[in-house]
């Protein structure tokens, strides 16, 4: 039985590891393998992402204790694993999603990310989100199609008129 003090210190854990997480991932790995659920972990930490496993009350208390985290209590029921996003805040979806598909025994009960709250049930929606990374390169891309049309251009211009010089300076030594 756990005592008192180490839930406070539990609950003050979670809290400090939630407060900052941009992404926040709540599984129900009842099924899997302690293999697995090490493996699992291995590879959340090849994102920068935490893998925490604690009683449901002490995570609603958690979170409770976070201003502008909502989470439904009714999705706090058997084993409950949060993942918190390193870095990336979709990256630990993909990874969900992939050993969903070949194991079906990591079920998603909920993500939050970025202050959005998604289901279990739109786990392909969130695995199929962009990362902020991809977003940025988009942006940037679109950003310069435009600067190196107009530096083209320009190019253009002056071997045009580099052309145009050359042609003249031929002319008039003939």
């Amino acid at each position: 039985m756990i005592k008192l003090d180490q839930k406070k210190e539990i609950v003050a854990d979670l809290v400090e590891l939630l407060k900052p997480a941009t992404g926040i991932y709540f599984v129900d790995f009842a099924k899997l393998t302690v293999k697995e659920t090490t493996d699992l972990r291995k590879e959340f930490n090849g994102i920068g992402a935490r893998m925490r496993v604690a009683k449901n009350t002490l995570i609603i208390r958690a979170i409770a204790e976070i201003d502008g985290l909502d989470v439904p209590e009714p999705l706090f029921f058997g084993q409950t694993a949060i993942i918190i996003a390193g870095e990336d805040a979709t990256a630990p979806a993909k990874i969900i999603k992939k050993i969903f598909d070949k194991t079906e025994r990591l079920r998603l009960k909920a993500a939050l990310i970025e202050g959005q709250l998604y289901e279990g049930n739109q786990l392909n929606l969130v695995a199929s989100l962009p990362s902020r990374a991809e977003l940025m390169a988009g942006i940037l891309g679109s950003l310069q199609s435009p600067i190196s049309g107009i530096v083209g251009s320009i190019n253009a211009v002056m071997r045009d008129l580099s052309s145009i010089i050359e042609e003249v300076a031929k002319k008039k030594a003939a």
